[in-house]
């Protein structure tokens, strides 16, 4: 659901039951400025933040545990992904 910000802060108490069951986009001269939501779903949200490293930031071990891993079952639709890819 997008709202402006005026209608937001006009219905600040509906609109803030409903981003518990779904996001708000909060518009500031029609674009998209902030998003409301429920503090489960930002907490969920952040659980899946990652950090990216460089393989030379890796260990070792962290290489090697890399090499030796295979993808979980019912994935082998994504390997069309890698078709023509050279190393």
């Amino acid at each position: 659901m997008r709202v402006s910000t005026a209608d937001f802060i006009k219905h600040y108490g509906a609109l803030a039951d409903r981003a518990l069951a779904e996001p708000i986009t909060i518009t500031k001269n029609g674009r998209d400025r902030l998003v409301v939501m429920s503090a489960d779903e930002y907490s969920r949200l952040k659980r899946r933040e990652r950090k990216a490293l460089l393989a030379e930031e890796l260990s070792d071990e962290e290489l090697k545990l890399i090499a030796e891993s295979e993808p979980p079952a019912g994935l082998e639709h994504l390997d069309s992904e890698l078709e023509g890819w050279k190393r």
